[in-house]
Parts: C-alpha cells; sequence; structure tokens
C-alpha cells in the first residue's frame, strides 16, 4: 500500500518539475512576492521548493511539497568565526562564489545536492554555449563542406547529451530494470521536452541526409538556455552589462517566439524528408520515426500549443485548394488526420 501511495506523488512531482513556469505569468508574480533573503533567492532547493508551492497551489492541490533542505532564513548570513574555520578547512576545494547559507551549512550533508545542482547548470550552459557556436559554424555558408559536416553532427550530438543529461537530472534512472519499469519510466518522460529534442537529435545525427535547417531549433533551445544562466549569473558583471543584457533580455522576452518559429522549422523538416523520397538520399524508416516524434510534438502539452497554431494554418491553406482541385484527395486526408488525433 505504501508503494501505491508513493507512485502518484512521485509521478506528480515530476509533473511539477517539468512544468514550464517562465512562460506561465503566475509564477513571476508569485516569486515577485516572496520574501526571503538576497543570500537564499538563488538556491536551486529554495526556487524548487517555491515551485512545488505554486504548483500546489494553482495546478494540483493533491502535490504533497517537500521541506527545504538549505537553512531557514531566520538563520544570520555572516557564519561565526569557529563555523568559518570549519567550512574552511572542510571545503578547502570550493569556489569563492559560495553562498552565506552554503558555508553556514558546510559541514552538513544539505550543501552537497546544492553544489551539485549548481554544477549542473554550469555543464548545461557550458554544453549549450558549445552547441550554439558549433551549429553556427555549421549553417555559415563560408565554411568548408567537410568542416560544415562535421559540425552538423556535433550539434546534435551536444544537444543529445545536454538532453540526456537533463532527464537523468530531473528524472534519475528508472527504479527496475524490468518491462514494467522500464515503462513506468518511459511514460513519466515522454512528454518532457528534453525527451523530444534527445528524440529529435537522434533521428538527424544517424541519418546520411544534411539538413541544415534541422539546426535552427537546436540554435533557439542553445539560445535560450544561454540567455538564461548570463542573466541569472552574471547579471552584475560590467562586461555583461556593456555587451550582453540586451540580447540576453531580447531572447528571454521573445522565447514564444522563438518556440513557434522552432515549431515552423521542425513541420518543414517533415515534409522535407517526404520530399527526400524522391531522392537517391531516401530514408522511409527516419521519415516514419520523425513523422511519429511530430505526432508526439502535437500531443505533448510542453510543444502542442506551437504545433497546433502552425498546423491549423496549414489547414486552412490546404483544405480550400484539396476542396477546389483534388478533392478525390478528401479521404485520405480524413484517414491521416484520424491517426494523427488518436
Amino acid at each position: 500500500m505504501g508503494e501505491e501511495r508513493e507512485d502518484p506523488q512521485r509521478l506528480k512531482k515530476i509533473a511539477a518539475v517539468a512544468y514550464d513556469y517562465e512562460n506561465d505569468p503566475r509564477w513571476a508574480d508569485y516569486w515577485a512576492n516572496i520574501l526571503i533573503p538576497p543570500h537564499m533567492s538563488s538556491s536551486p532547493d529554495v526556487i524548487s521548493h517555491f515551485k512545488q508551492k505554486f504548483y500546489k497551489r494553482y495546478i494540483d492541490p493533491e502535490l504533497l511539497v517537500d521541506t527545504m533542505s538549505v537553512s531557514s532564513p531566520s538563520k544570520p548570513t555572516r557564519p561565526s568565526s569557529s563555523s568559518s574555520s570549519r567550512s574552511t578547512s572542510d571545503s578547502a576545494g570550493s569556489t569563492p562564489r559560495t553562498s552565506g547559507a552554503s558555508a553556514a551549512s558546510g559541514t552538513s550533508p544539505a550543501s552537497s545536492p546544492t553544489n551539485l545542482r549548481w554544477d549542473r547548470q554550469t555543464i548545461q550552459f557550458s554544453v549549450n554555449a558549445w552547441v550554439f557556436l558549433v551549429a553556427v559554424l555549421a549553417i555559415l555558408p563560408l565554411v568548408p563542406r567537410h568542416l560544415s559536416n562535421r559540425a552538423y553532427r556535433l550539434s546534435f550530438m551536444g544537444t543529445a547529451c545536454s538532453s540526456l543529461y537533463s532527464l537523468y537530472s530531473l528524472y534519475g534512472k528508472p527504479r527496475e530494470w524490468n518491462l514494467q519499469g522500464l515503462q513506468v519510466y518511459f511514460r513519466s518522460i515522454v512528454m518532457a521536452k528534453d525527451f523530444i529534442y534527445l528524440i529529435y537529435c537522434v533521428t538527424f545525427v544517424t541519418s546520411h541526409l544534411s539538413l541544415k535547417f534541422a539546426l535552427i531549433p537546436i540554435l533557439c533551445r542553445a539560445l535560450v538556455h544561454v540567455a538564461k544562466f548570463l542573466r541569472r549569473n552574471f547579471s552584475q558583471s560590467s562586461l555583461y552589462r556593456k555587451y550582453l543584457e540586451e540580447p540576453c533580455v531580447w531572447v528571454e522576452s521573445n522565447t514564444t517566439t522563438l518556440n513557434i518559429l522552432s515549431s515552423h522549422v521542425e513541420i518543414g523538416n517533415g515534409f522535407l524528408l517526404i520530399i527526400s523520397l524522391l531522392s537517391w538520399q531516401r530514408n522511409l524508416i527516419q521519415t516514419f520515426v520523425y513523422w511519429q516524434l511530430l505526432k508526439l510534438m502535437y500531443h505533448a502539452p510542453v510543444t502542442s500549443n506551437y504545433h497546433l497554431s502552425v498546423w491549423t494554418k496549414i489547414g486552412r491553406t490546404v483544405h480550400p485548394f484539396i476542396q477546389r482541385w483534388a478533392p478525390f484527395l478528401e479521404t485520405p486526408v480524413s484517414a491521416v488526420q484520424r491517426w494523427w488525433l488518436r
């Protein structure tokens, strides 16, 4: 009975972690009205705790909120001389950016997950910045062809590694390595955006067909990740304020536009793969897998709104043409629509 009660809560917490808080305007108002010390506002544990409270309040009232593992706000931000000496001796290799809360609890095991999460964010930033530079190199027309093709594949490989690492960080690994355990695990991650990008990258990196057009969603994803990291961690830097603040602000304020652009490109890739079936580079398996992925994007909550708007525009354009000039196509188109919506 304990496991039956635990599994629903685990799925609820996974859903709470995967929820897109950045695109929910209620989250910005909610976070702005929370009064916490400045040294704790950047702690991943604190942010995760309040995101769960937000999710419980507005999305799922049955979610059980975990307690914060960091020190309470009532503790002083400046540690005593004895505690600072102990924290200095216990964490001699730590970086000088350690906050007061983590320094005060340096001897406790609770500081390890916080530092690990910070390291994960840094790793994700490094990988996505590298992917962005390599993808730009692959798209530039003046780059030699052999170098461009190598950068093309490295862009997809880097994004696949980043997505896989993010999935492992958020969802961990399956509890049991049997068929039922794997089914439960994949059911929990199949609608995640990182899983969708993982399949997207694997689909193109394993194909001999080179579609530079397919790099645009990768570029948009990397750009959003890099801009968010720079704004949250380098906002006080004079170099950032002088050269990077305006581009980062523009990227964060136009995230929806970039997602719409990505959805147009993703659907366009599907039609390009169908056209490629008429060439010697055709790959029937890749085309079939990619259209299954497009169907998943249409139904997944994190991408469904963007893909629905694109398919609605396509329907408004194509249906009048079919009814007027090719009515014999209405039956196969209806069959495809039934499969698509199933």
